[in-house]
C-alpha cells in the first residue's frame, strides 16, 4: 500500500507494482499541509486510472472531525463512494459510522491506537482492515492476529478483518501521531495535518544557574530515525500481517518508486524463497538512496526506546538536481527533447530522471546528447538537447540529475 501525494506518485506506485494507493483530499487528512494535496474533483480522475491498473484506492479521512465539518465530511465520503473508492481510512468515530451507514468501506487508522483484542472486536462491526498502533511489538500484533482467525472476526462484508502495519517511512515521537506540540508552539495542530516538525529540530539544554548550553548527546532526541522493516519481513509476514503500509504522501515520486519496488520485490521473494541476507543489503542500499532519516526496526522487536537521529534533514545517498522540463518527445524515433534551464549541467555518464503526471519516474544514465551541432559531452543553461529513451516520456515532465552524495559526517 502506497502513499500518493502528486499524481507523479500515483503513476510511480503503480509503475512499482502497489496493490493499493493512498492519498487525501482536501482539509480532512493528516497530510493536508505538507502533500500537494489533491481537490474533491481529483478522486474519480485517481481512481479510474488506478482501477485500469488493478490498484485499490483508499482516501484518507483521519483527522479529529469538528461539528462545523460534519457537513463538509458527509459531502466528502459520498463523493468518494460515487466515485468507487475501494476504502476510507479513518479515526474520528463520526466518519468510521457515517461510513459505514453509506455503504462505504472503512479501515481503521493508527490514530485509534488498537492495541488489543477487544478494541479488535468492536471496531469489526465497522471495519474489515485495521492498523494497529505503531508502539505494539510485532509478538502483540500476531497475538491478535490469531485471535481474529480463532474467534472468527469478521467485518462487515464477511470476510476476516485484516491487520495493517507501517513497514516504512518516518516516524514520530508521540504516540500513534497524537502530538501537540506544534499546536502549542504555532498553533498548527498535528492532529489536523497541519504538523510543523518541531520535533525535528536540534535543542538545547540549558543551566539557568551557570548558562553553560548543552546539545543533548549530540543527537536529533525527539526525531527518531525512519523505520524501515526489510530486513525482517519474514516475521512480519508471519506474524499474519496482511497489508504492509508505507508512509510518505509528503515524499517525491522517486521516493515512492524505489520504496514501493523494494518491498514488492521483498514480499515475493519471501514467497519464492529467495528471501537471503544479500538480497535484503541490497534493498537496504537501494532504500537508502531515496529520502531517510537513518533506518531503525521500530518498537517491532522489543525496543524500548527509539533510535535518534544524528542530523537534520535526510540522509539519502542520492540527490536530485533539477534541471529544466522536456519540450518534445519523438514517438517513432524514441528521442526526447529538453532544455536546461537552471545554472546546472548535464554530462556523458550522468544518470538524468524524468518526472510527469502520467511518466511517473523514469531513470537511465545519459549515454549520448545532441545539440544542434551534433553529439556532445556536456550541456547546460540555456542548451536545448537530445536523449534516446525507450520510454515515453511527455512535454512538460520535470528533467534532473541524480547525484551520489557524498557523507561528510
Amino acid at each position: 500500500m502506497s502513499p500518493v501525494g502528486s499524481y507523479e506518485s500515483l503513476m510511480a506506485a503503480i509503475q512499482a507494482g502497489a496493490d493499493a494507493v493512498y492519498f487525501g483530499v482536501g482539509n480532512l487528512n493528516m497530510r493536508s499541509r505538507s502533500a500537494a494535496n489533491f481537490q474533491i474533483e481529483d478522486i474519480a480522475k485517481i481512481t479510474g486510472i488506478a482501477r485500469e491498473h488493478g490498484v485499490r484506492t483508499y482516501l484518507t479521512v483521519n483527522t479529529i472531525i469538528y461539528n462545523h465539518e460534519l457537513e463538509e465530511m458527509r459531502a466528502l465520503l459520498h463523493a468518494a463512494k460515487d466515485a468507487g473508492i475501494t476504502a476510507i481510512i479513518a479515526s474520528d468515530l463520526a466518519v468510521i459510522q457515517y461510513g459505514h451507514e453509506i455503504g462505504i468501506e472503512v479501515h481503521i487508522s493508527t490514530q485509534c491506537n488498537i492495541s488489543n483484542t477487544e478494541a479488535v472486536r468492536f471496531f469489526a462491526r465497522y471495519a474489515d482492515v485495521m492498523v494497529t498502533a505503531r508502539e505494539l511489538p510485532l509478538s502483540q500484533v500476531a497475538e491478535i492476529t490469531q485471535y481474529i482467525r480463532d474467534n472468527d472476526i469478521r467485518g462487515p462484508h464477511g470476510e476476516l478483518v485484516q491487520i495493517e502495519i507501517f513497514a516504512h517511512g518516518a516516524l514520530c515521537m508521540s504516540v500513534s501521531g497524537k502530538c501537540y506540540l506544534s499546536l502549542d508552539h504555532y498553533n498548527h495542530s498535528a492532529n489536523r495535518g497541519a504538523c510543523l516538525q518541531l520535533c525535528r529540530r536540534e535543542y538545547l539544554v540549558k543551566d539557568l544557574e551557570s548558562d553553560m548550553e548543552l546539545v543533548v548527546d549530540n543527537k536529533y532526541i525527539m526525531s527518531p530515525k525512519d523505520l524501515c522493516t526489510i530486513g525482517f519481513l519474514d516475521k512480519i509476514v508471519k506474524a499474519g500481517v496482511r497489508v504492509l503500509k508505507i508512509e510518505g504522501r509528503g515524499r517525491s515520486a522517486d521516493y515512492v518508486k524505489t520504496v514501493t519496488e523494494c518491498y514488492k520485490e521483498a514480499v515475493q521473494a519471501i514467497a519464492d524463497g529467495t528471501y537471503t541476507p544479500q538480497r535484503i543489503a541490497q534493498w537496504t542500499e537501494r532504500l537508502r538512496t531515496v529520502f531517510n532519516r537513518g533506518f531503525w526496526d521500530g518498537y517491532y522487536l522489543g525496543r524500548t526506546m527509539g533510535e535518534w537521529s544524528d542530523r537534520y534533514g535526510s540522509q539519502a545517498t542520492e540527490n536530485r538536481v533539477y534541471l529544466g522540463t522536456i519540450t518534445n518527445f519523438f514517438t517513432k524515433i524514441g528521442v526526447a527533447e529538453a532544455r536546461i534551464q537552471t545554472a546546472q549541467h548535464l554530462r556523458k555518464g550522468d544518470r538524468l530522471m524524468v518526472t510527469g503526471q502520467t511518466t511517473g519516474v523514469y531513470t537511465d544514465t545519459v549515454d549520448e546528447m545532441r545539440l544542434d551541432r551534433g553529439v556532445v559531452d556536456e550541456v547546460k543553461q540555456g542548451d536545448v538537447f537530445s536523449f534516446k529513451t525507450d520510454t515515453p516520456v511527455k512535454r512538460g515532465d520535470k528533467l534532473y540529475r541524480v547525484d551520489t552524495v557524498i557523507d561528510e559526517f
